[in-house]
């Protein structure tokens, strides 16, 4: 998932997953709610009331989070209908309320022993508490998350949601588009109101941010009216409502289009206008070095993202190692192909521009072709896995708005099986990405992410709050098995007789290698955004690890921490290990913090032996 989302919140998210990760975890939504202390009572009472409050825990997060609510449809009738028609609060107020919830649960979790929990409830209690520190110890810096952010910032959110997560499937679902669209403007207005507090105190957005972001939303007042996708995807979604007449459909229409004329785009053109007013006053440091105790903001961010103690310094060292192996890998396959003047940069700058389509319009074509990718790793992935999404997979092109600085990202399936898994494939051309097609598909469809999550989604031996990822807990796990996936794919061969897809996977890796290397050296190091891009970084990714501090550390120390895990289970287990059991473990656990993927994998182990 390489974007945002998602966060692909993680995230997720988008969608984890979409684009939504870096210091939102300090974001969360109130779990202000008066729970019973757990009681010392027998073993089993004991489980029972974890259980309770646990539930009563993250059903009060998701209904005061009625974003959340409406992606993951948690609750069902009028609790539901009543949270569809509601955008989530962002006050200064609601965050320390939210803080000072997540400290009371964190008090009552201390009071429980693990050693009176299940397997399933411990993995659940510590994932739970990794969530709740990280929202407390995030709290101090969530303003350093900048407000109108290129990329999970709330102009681009708020769009995303209302055209991609909000669903339209009946005459109700529109009618609470309607009375979200109308509350868009209260919502901005509310961050441009931060924004320009952060901006008195000399919390500003780097220059080069600053100006990507306008240039975001010069593109989205550009559509006006009827061509705005606040329009456009209502209008298309609606086709498939039966129960609404073409009149209805055309009188909403028109309201949508009123609404984003009269109140939407209005409220963008005062975001536009803040962050002109802004430029002036910007620099062009990029790295949380420059903000009070960033050091610290920047270490509890690497520290949620990677769920790992390593410094900066160490984190930086693994890259470099890592890239150095890598790119002497690559170097020999460059070789076989003819490819042996320059850099490794330089050499598959080349590869991809010998390899670029050479129709006028090839989108359509790179369509097809990501959709053969995806349905052939399925057949290739059934040697490997026992356990599938029941849930299909799909590939998209990531919507015009949004195309220019979005990367590739999946989002999750809807539980009512009216939207699928996709994978959504930015092709903003005019050079398209076709060296890296392959293990794209891998990471962000089969058996990457789509493996992951819709599998999370579906297992119904999970608690529902962690099938739905209500608490976050940083990136390492959704990203590194998603970088794992794509690691699988040359162990068993994929690649045979692909020597170009080959090299995609390997630059893929090598890329997040050097992310290491970047995102440690623009928030520790003081290194300039041109110093990622020397380095071998797009500028559009740099600017991502501007703004998502710590989050493209979670995907290569994610992969080597599960390639560990899977080491220790083959050498404990001898004849006795199989692959696909563990990834059935591994994948039936869910999203947790490294820490907790081990603790299972230990006791699974051990369980192994014994039996």
């Amino acid at each position: 998932m390489h974007t945002s989302s998602a966060s692909k919140q993680f995230l997720t998210r988008t969608s984890l997953t979409r684009l939504t990760l870096g210091l939102k975890l300090a974001l969360g939504v109130s779990l202000g709610v008066s729970l019973s202390v757990i009681s010392p009572l027998s073993g089993a009472a004991q489980a029972f009331n974890f259980d309770q409050w646990a539930e009563q825990l993250a059903n009060t997060r998701v209904r005061n989070d009625p974003e959340q609510a409406t992606g993951k449809q948690y609750f069902s009738g009028k609790q539901q209908d009543a949270l569809d028609r509601k955008l989530t609060p962002n006050t200064i107020v609601q965050r320390a309320r939210d803080v000072a919830a997540a400290k009371k649960a964190l008090a009552q979790l201390a009071r429980i022993n693990p050693a009176t929990l299940t397997p399933l409830q411990r993995a659940s209690a510590a994932s739970i508490r990794w969530s709740l520190q990280g929202m407390v110890e995030g709290y101090p810096y969530a303003d350093y998350n900048f407000v109108f952010n290129q990329f999970g910032g709330l102009h681009v959110q708020l769009v995303n949601f209302l055209s991609q997560t909000h669903p339209i499937r009946n005459r109700r679902d529109v009618e609470n588009y309607m009375d979200r669209l109308r509350a868009v403007a209260g919502k901005i207005d509310t961050g441009i109101l931060q924004a320009r507090g952060l901006g008195a105190r000399g919390i500003l957005m780097p220059t080069f941010i600053t100006q990507s972001s306008i240039g975001q939303l010069d593109r989205f007042i550009s559509d006006w009216g009827s061509s705005n996708v606040l329009v456009t995807s209502l209008r298309q979604r609606m086709e498939n409502v039966k129960e609404l007449s073409t009149i209805e459909k055309i009188q909403f229409n028109a309201s949508a289009e009123q609404i984003v004329i009269d109140s939407v785009l209005p409220a963008y053109q005062r975001v536009r206008s803040l962050l002109q007013e802004q430029l002036p006053h910007t620099t062009n440091d990029a790295g949380m070095w420059r903000l009070p105790d960033g050091d610290k903001a920047y270490a509890v961010l690497l520290r949620q993202m990677t769920s790992t103690d390593y410094t900066p310094e160490q984190v930086h060292q693994i890259g470099l190692r890592e890239v150095a192996r890598i790119e002497k890998e690559m170097d020999g396959l460059l070789l076989g192909l003819g490819y042996s003047e320059g850099s490794i940069k330089q050499r598959m700058a080349r590869l991809e521009k010998d390899v670029q389509p050479k129709e006028a319009e090839p989108r359509p074509a790179l369509l097809a072709r990501y959709d053969e990718l995806l349905r052939d790793a399925e057949a290739r992935s059934r040697a490997l896995f026992d356990v599938t999404p029941k849930a299909p997979v799909v590939v998209k092109r990531e919507p015009p708005f949004t195309e220019k600085t979005a990367a590739a990202h999946y989002s999750v399936p809807a539980k009512d099986g009216t939207r699928p898994g996709i994978f959504w494939a930015p092709m903003p051309g005019p050079d398209f990405r076709i060296v890296g097609m392959r293990t794209l598909t891998y990471h962000e469809g089969v058996p990457g992410h789509h493996f992951q999550l819709a599998l999370q989604q579906e297992n119904t031996r999970l608690p529902r709050y962690r099938r739905d990822r209500v608490f976050a807990v940083g990136s390492a796990f959704v990203e590194g098995w998603a970088l794992y996936a794509e690691q699988l794919a040359v162990e068993y061969h994929w690649y045979d007789g692909d020597v170009v897809g080959h090299l995609g996977q390997l630059d893929a890796e090598l890329f997040r290698a050097r992310r290491l290397v970047v995102d440690t050296g623009l928030h520790a190091m003081k290194w300039t955004r041109q110093q990622g891009i020397d380095y071998g970084i797009p500028a559009a990714e740099v600017e991502r690890y501007v703004v998502m501090p710590g989050q493209a550390c979670a995907y290569k120390i994610g992969m080597l921490r599960i390639l560990d895990l899977r080491a220790r289970a083959r050498e404990a287990l001898g004849e006795r290990f199989s692959l696909k059991a563990f990834h059935n473990v591994v994948l039936e656990t869910g999203l947790v913090p490294l820490p907790v993927l081990e603790q299972v994998v230990d006791e699974w182990i051990a369980t192994q032996k014994k039996s």
